[in-house]
């Protein structure tokens, strides 16, 4: 992580603005005018599905906080196809207790430790082979590999010697495509030839930030509202990539507490939680909008060609360059800020998001 000591020169307003009308908006930057991609059959779906999702949003936390007290003792856990918060253990105290809280135990077929020595030896073999990834799956207690369409040949064969050695306990996937980060981002704000997006607007006391994609806040320190460079918003103080992929900016004025629904509407952003494998989520960016899917991993790791990133988010949310930096949520729960993937919103494709968890608690900060 690298540290910039330049602060914001020129106050910035970040409150958000009417529907339709151009401006700074919560959860974003300047919206571009653009075509709704969500379309109403979207909107009805989600109007339609808000307490299902309410109800599976309440289950994630859960499962998610005890995944927290069980540390070690657990593999993970996921929210299944009912619904119902599925936590991990390793023995019969545990599953009580997971019980008594509400939630449903299952005992791991793989102890947690047989799991982490299984990544971390793919960590030592991969190291360098750019288009691989791999993350725990807590529901099979196996760990899935993936490869995208640029690993071929003598690194392919590479890859699946390794996969073999360890049995049924890997499982292999090919995606389809190649993973990279979307660089360019997703609500604009601009700077230095880059455009990205506006993650969470977030507080440290009487400071005020936001939060976006490491591999932007690398190449860019002045980002501003517009192209020109005419409307300065903030300044990169705090920038992490590859390893993780945050960046921390800091503005002068506090900015709305929500996200862009592309809709005229905004979510109201009231926490910040972790993720749990099973959950629904959105994601909002300028270049595809409003996109939702659900959580198929976390704790992923994924060699991008600039480097490795670990801690990640997989989802089956689409996205597309244009959109880095945007914000992965559920409800009113900030969970992540996009990174990269494979893939785009007219076929679909798999999608990594960073933990906003870890930037919030490593700067000490609060969601506006």
């Amino acid at each position: 992580m690298r540290a910039r000591k330049s602060r914001l020169r020129t106050a910035v307003t970040c409150t958000a603005v009417a529907a339709g009308s151009a401006g700074l908006v919560a959860g974003s930057l300047y919206v571009v005018r653009m075509p709704d991609r969500s379309g109403g059959e979207q909107q009805a779906a989600l109007t339609g599905e808000r307490a299902s999702d309410t109800r599976r949003g309440s289950a994630g936390t859960l499962a998610a906080r005890l995944t927290d007290r069980l540390g070690a003792r657990t593999a993970g856990a996921y929210v299944d196809s009912a619904g119902r918060p599925v936590v991990t253990v390793t023995n019969a105290g545990d599953a009580a207790m997971v019980r008594s809280a509400g939630a449903v135990p299952r005992m791991t077929r793989r102890s947690p430790a047989t799991l982490n020595r299984i990544t971390a030896s793919l960590r030592q073999s991969f190291t360098g082979v750019a288009g691989t990834g791999w993350a725990v799956d807590p529901a099979t207690s196996r760990v899935t590999v993936w490869t995208d369409d640029s690993v071929t040949g003598a690194q392919m064969a590479k890859v699946r010697r390794t996969a073999g050695r360890m049995g049924s306990a890997v499982r292999m996937v090919r995606i389809d495509g190649r993973l990279r980060t979307f660089a360019l981002g997703g609500d604009p704000i601009f700077g230095q030839g880059a455009r990205c997006s506006l993650g969470f607007n977030v507080t440290r006391g009487a400071e005020n930030f936001f939060l976006t994609a490491g591999h932007c806040g690398n190449v860019v320190e002045n980002w501003t509202a517009d192209q020109e460079g005419a409307r300065l918003l903030g300044t990169t103080v705090e920038s992490s990539f590859p390893g993780d992929d945050f960046a921390l900016v800091q503005t002068e004025e506090a900015g709305e507490g929500a996200v862009n629904l592309y809709n005229g509407q905004a979510q109201e952003i009231t926490e910040a939680g972790e993720a749990v494998v099973g959950q629904e989520v959105a994601r909002s960016g300028s270049t595809t909008g409003l996109a939702t899917g659900r959580v198929t991993a976390t704790g992923a790791t994924v060699n991008y060609p600039e480097g490795t990133v670990s801690g990640l988010i997989q989802t089956t949310v689409c996205a597309e360059p244009g959109d880095s930096g945007g914000a992965l949520f559920s409800g009113s729960t900030a969970l992540g800020l996009t990174s990269g993937g494979s893939g785009d919103c007219q076929i679909g494709g798999v999608t990594f998001f960073q933990p906003v968890s870890e930037p919030m608690e490593a700067f000490g900060l609060e969601v506006s």
